[in-house]
């Protein structure tokens, strides 16, 4: 290289690290403002520091009471993010919330805790319970919806992992290695769609980068389980699979080729869809079927849109919600409300969307805050997952440093239940999240609360 090209290389390097450090200095003043308007935000906020960044987690659908307790004690799937020397972990984590009566007093912030609130015998920890070793980070995990039990896992290798929790012990013996009880093989590379069919038991489909779905039925299965089937319409990496929530045969895929797919397993064509529909103007990493409408689903994308459809006029799309600054990475419909619908995206927020408020007429004020149908706008979030059982309760992730070397992510679970109105503070990955760690990084939970 020439004197002169090494200077300009070394002056682009230069360059490129100003604005990263720049770009975090903008992030921590915002995540500044964000905890000094806490206290106007949320009833609830609790932290705790886990050992490693989680890519995917799920709320478990079992709840247990505590007789003579203002608490019940909740379950979530998480699953680890290491670096390349340290063991991976599928795991279950315990956590308490307060009843939905119970009266905390969002007064209470510790600034050195980062916690707001405070209710009864809950310890505001996040407390791992079972840790399963696993190959590699977990994509994504997902519970059976018929046995919680069934757990299914992406892998960073092209394999589906099941794993029987009730199999395994608590915490893994000294040296032993992965050992899920079940392998679905098929796919030829790793990637983040997975999701269990809601209607029938031990069965489920996966999207990964290789550009097919493949479908498994674990019934009667060995320990290696081939496809059933194998769904070839998509061109690029499929972002997302979900099954329809009210027709047994019906799926959808989404995918970098920008489509939103449309599948019909009584038609046994596995290379030509039911319905192909150019979704957005850049690849979809996101689908989600309403749990309410047999007709409505909903498509994010990297085109920084969430798209609303009509199944029964999917040739144009209902609406399209304008908000986020970046790239959307996943959208998921509330399983307690039929117009509420949210969307997580790289800018860090997580914006809860309200149907029922599409073309209402806005003040220019409060048009500066969004449109009409942006019910709340959160922070630092990157996926999340609704609580079954407490509709006021949503946990999510988030990265706290964005740094690619070095990301530390941040659960959050967010409690409505305030009469007193919102407040928006103001301020001066689909999942192709970071792969290179250089340093152990922790992953703070935290419980909210919105008004």
């Amino acid at each position: 290289m020439s004197k002169a090209a090494s200077t300009a290389a070394h002056a682009d390097d230069n360059e490129s690290d100003v604005e990263e450090t720049a770009q975090e200095r903008v992030i921590a003043e915002e995540y500044k403002i964000w905890k000094k308007n806490t206290p106007f935000l949320y009833d609830l906020v609790m932290t705790h520091a886990l050992d490693w960044p989680a890519l995917t987690v799920q709320w478990l659908p079992n709840v247990h009471t505590h007789s003579g307790n203002d608490y019940s004690s909740h379950k979530l799937l998480l699953g680890t993010h290491t670096d390349n020397e340290s063991q991976n972990y599928l795991m279950v984590a315990e956590v308490r919330l307060p009843l939905e009566d119970t009266e905390i007093d969002a007064r209470n912030y510790d600034d050195d805790s980062s916690e707001l609130g405070g209710f009864g015998g809950a310890s505001g920890k996040v407390e791992v319970q079972i840790k399963i070793n696993h190959a590699g980070e977990v994509n994504r995990a997902r519970y059976m919806p018929q046995n919680d039990l069934i757990v299914a896992t992406k892998t960073v290798s092209s394999d589906v992992y099941i794993f029987d929790i009730s199999k395994h012990p608590s915490t893994p013996a000294e040296g032993s290695g992965c050992n899920p009880d079940f392998r679905c093989i098929g796919h030829t590379k790793e990637g983040y769609g997975l999701c269990w069919d809601p209607h029938q038991t031990h069965h489920l489909i996966s999207g990964s980068d290789d550009g097919i779905v493949c479908e498994w039925d674990l019934a009667n299965a060995g320990k290696q389980v081939h496809p059933l089937n194998k769904y070839t319409g998509h061109t690029d990496v499929i972002g997302d699979v979900a099954w329809h929530m009210h027709h047994q045969k019906l799926f959808g895929s989404v995918g970098d080729d920008k489509k939103l797919l449309i599948w019909d397993m009584r038609l046994k064509s596995f290379d030509k869809p039911l319905t192909s529909v150019n979704a957005h103007d850049a690849p979809v990493n996101s689908l989600s079927f309403s749990p309410f409408s047999e007709y409505l689903l909903a498509t994010g994308s990297s085109d920084k849109t969430v798209n609303l459809w009509d199944m029964r006029n999917l040739s144009s799309k209902l609406h399209t919600f304008a908000g986020h600054s970046e790239e959307v990475y996943q959208v998921e419909w509330s399983p307690h409300n039929e117009t509420i619908l949210g969307s997580c995206s790289q800018d860090r927020r997580l914006h809860v969307w309200d149907l029922s408020k599409i073309g209402e007429e806005q003040s220019a004020e409060d048009a500066e805050d969004g449109p009409p149908e942006l019910l709340v706008r959160s922070p630092f979030l990157l996926t999340c997952s609704t609580c079954a059982e407490n509709h006021r309760v949503v946990c999510s992730l988030f990265m706290e440093d964005t740094r690619p070397r070095f990301p530390t992510f941040r659960g959050t679970r967010t409690i409505r239940g305030s009469s007193r109105p919102c407040r928006k503070t103001t301020s001066s990955r689909s999942g192709k999240w970071p792969r290179t760690f250089t340093t152990r990084n922790k992953m703070t939970t935290t419980l909210r609360t919105t008004h």
